[in-house]
């Protein structure tokens, strides 16, 4: 059975790449994820991603890739977000580190994330470089003296 907040909204989907695949409102993403790990025993959080769908509105696609080992089945969870989106740690904890690389390369925020700084790129480092729009040589970036 659906959570109510499931139930109240139509559900997009379908197969792609032998997954099932839902297009998920991101108000909703923590009751689905909640829903899928304690009701359909998808226990693990194998990925968190996004992509860039410059320029078109809502700009990005955040992608979950779910996985219930002791059932051997896969799903994919995608939310189309504008620049910001609930931080899913509080489901899995899994979350973490994957949401602070998205953040880090295409700049979607997670709210209420309990660390949210770069991964990958240097502290001091201007712009996301996996945004469409982000210059294709890089820009000009003095990395300092190594020692």
């Amino acid at each position: 059975m659906l959570p109510e907040t499931l139930q109240e909204n139509e559900l997009a989907g379908g197969l792609a790449h032998g997954e099932l695949t839902l297009q998920i409102e991101p108000d909703d993403i923590l009751a689905v994820l909640e829903f899928f790990k304690r009701h359909q025993k998808f226990e693990r959080l194998s990925t968190v991603t996004a992509v860039d769908r410059y320029p078109m509105e809502p700009r990005f696609e955040v992608v979950y890739h779910l996985q219930s080992v002791a059932r051997n089945l896969r799903i994919r969870l995608k939310a189309s977000v504008s620049a910001e989106i609930a931080s899913a740690t509080a489901v899995y904890a899994a979350a973490n580190w994957y949401e602070r690389e998205v953040f880090d390369l295409f700049g979607v925020v997670f709210s209420g994330h309990p660390n949210p700084k770069r991964i990958m790129m240097p502290d001091d480092w201007e712009g996301h470089p996996l945004r469409r729009d982000f210059p294709t040589h890089g820009f000009k970036y003095s990395y300092g003296e190594q020692k």
